[in-house]
């Protein structure tokens, strides 16, 4: 997890690529873990959430959630681009923006369950 908090203009910003968000409350609701389950998921990787500035609630990109459950391969590929230096504001910010060349989305190709394609790109990548 990266520590670093956005500011409230790139909270803003990510907020117009995600769109949708949900909170730890929710997700634990959702898929019947208890709160604190989710609080791991977000420290280990399995789902990586941001504190809204404007409320100072931490929240989750709902897509980051399929069928009730984290995407699989959402762990795997943040690692990736963690290892590339990556922080989680800039990780998150280049899977939710469209891409030409895929085309779509580098999530939407994550919860279509294409990630060997999202991974070798997110190698790859200069940022």
């Amino acid at each position: 997890m990266n520590p670093a908090q956005p500011t409230l203009e790139q909270f803003e910003a990510l907020d117009a690529l995600v769109g949708e968000w949900t909170t730890f409350p929710d997700v634990a609701e959702s898929t019947g873990m208890i709160v604190t389950r989710v609080h791991s998921m977000a420290e280990d990787g399995t789902l990586v959430a941001f504190r809204d500035p404007r409320d100072g609630v931490r929240r989750i990109p709902a897509e980051f959630l399929m069928d009730g459950h984290p995407i699989d391969a959402l762990r795997g590929t943040m690692t990736v681009l963690r290892d590339n230096l990556y922080t989680d504001l800039e990780a998150v910010t280049w899977l939710f923006t469209e891409d030409e060349s895929l085309p779509g989305r580098p999530i939407d190709f994550l919860r279509a369950g294409r990630k060997a394609e999202i991974r070798r790109r997110a190698q790859t990548l200069d940022w």
